[in-house]
């Protein structure tokens, strides 16, 4: 239990600020018209019995704004990333050239960046929802600290705490805008 204002904060700005984190992660996975590894670097491979992060096992790099090139660190890996890929559901056709593979990024049809841009921002209202609830802990928090033994804490400070929490939540919530709003850009580019 938070007993003190600056602990309450710190509590809520690190939940808003996981919450940050997690989208830009959701987001990165989310294919735009242009190849990019981060559509790839995170899908898990089958390396000697342990699920393993392409990005770990090959280099990736963009050839063309079409395309993704896939050069494994070590050979033997080949073959299951490229089961990897097909397996990923990205529907994406791995085509194994000598030791690498080369992926043709199609550009999505104009009903599938849509969908995707919606998937944005449903992604976007998904973290601000967190936002919202570490606000509402944070309250429930700061609620109890004018009723807490020892300490006392005046109702003055108790609004002033809520109000530097509304601040936070204004914060973060403006962060997610502006990183649905970017990616939405990038999903509807042809």
């Amino acid at each position: 239990m938070s007993t003190d204002p600056d602990t309450i904060l710190l509590e809520a700005e690190e939940s808003m600020s996981k919450a940050c984190e997690y989208l830009t992660k959701e987001l990165r996975g989310i294919r735009t018209g242009r190849a990019s590894p981060s559509i790839v670097e995170f899908i898990k491979v089958d390396y000697y019995g342990s699920p393993t992060d392409l990005k770990s096992l090959a280099g990736i790099s963009v050839p063309e704004p079409s395309q993704l090139l896939i050069k494994p660190f070590d050979a033997g890996a080949l073959q299951e990333i490229k089961k990897a890929i097909e397996a990923s559901g990205l529907g994406l056709v791995p085509v194994i050239e000598a030791k690498q593979i080369r992926l043709n990024i199609p550009t999505p049809s104009k009903d599938r960046r849509k969908q995707l841009a919606h998937q944005v921002k449903k992604h976007g209202e998904e973290q601000k929802i967190a936002i919202r609830n570490s606000r509402r802990d944070a309250n429930k928090h700061s609620d109890s600290l004018a009723k807490q033994d020892g300490t006392h804490f005046s109702e003055d400070d108790v609004k002033q705490l809520k109000e530097e929490i509304q601040e936070l939540v204004k914060k973060y919530e403006s962060k997610i805008d502006k990183m649905v709003e970017e990616k939405t850009r990038e999903v509807l580019e042809v």
